[in-house]
């Protein structure tokens, strides 16, 4: 692999590591408050308004943001059972098929994510509930997901691409940690 596409697959791969350690601290928000109003809801008899949708509106972006990571670490549910019996050579041709349709399924995703996102940005929508939080910030994690995991999936491509057969997804688990 060139140096400066080697240089653009490392940024790619460290940037989207990055946002998954972000969004993991995620959870660090959702478990106590989902814990507080179960407490509430079931010990005082007094259920929040605004717990249940938090909880919801933190996990999309958590559950979408760490997507492009886990596609690098090949977190995804896959055909194990069926890839596992193949050779490198068939390995390989399916990477090169699987990560082009990740891609444009991400383009398709994002062509019909951004205006939404946008939409509701610009006309500050929000949940309509009773704690109606502004909601712009879980839509704008859909569009910005699909840019990371389109950029991850190319890496990935890339990396498929200038592999040498004897690699095989070694490299992974190297660049991994």
């Amino acid at each position: 692999m060139p140096a400066w596409l080697s240089a653009a697959t490392s940024a790619v791969t460290r940037l989207n590591r990055a946002i998954f350690h972000l969004t993991v601290w995620l959870m660090a928000i959702v478990v106590p408050v989902m814990l507080y109003e179960v407490v509430w809801r079931y010990v005082f008899n007094s259920p929040t308004v605004w717990a249940m949708e938090l909880a919801v509106l933190l996990f999309g972006p958590y559950f979408l943001l760490g997507g492009p990571y886990l596609l690098h670490l090949r977190g995804h549910v896959s055909l194990d059972l069926v890839r596992q019996r193949l050779d490198a050579t068939w390995q390989r041709r399916m990477d090169l098929v699987n990560f082009p349709v990740i891609m444009l399924f991400c383009a398709i995703l994002l062509y019909f994510s951004a205006p939404a996102a946008w939409s509701a940005w610009e006309y500050r929508e929000t949940s309509f509930s009773a704690w109606n939080p502004p909601i712009w910030p879980a839509k704008a994690a859909v569009p910005l997901a699909m840019v990371l995991m389109l950029l991850q999936a190319l890496v990935e491509y890339c990396r498929v691409i200038w592999r040498t057969d004897g690699e095989g997804d070694a490299g992974v688990a190297e660049v991994a940690h």
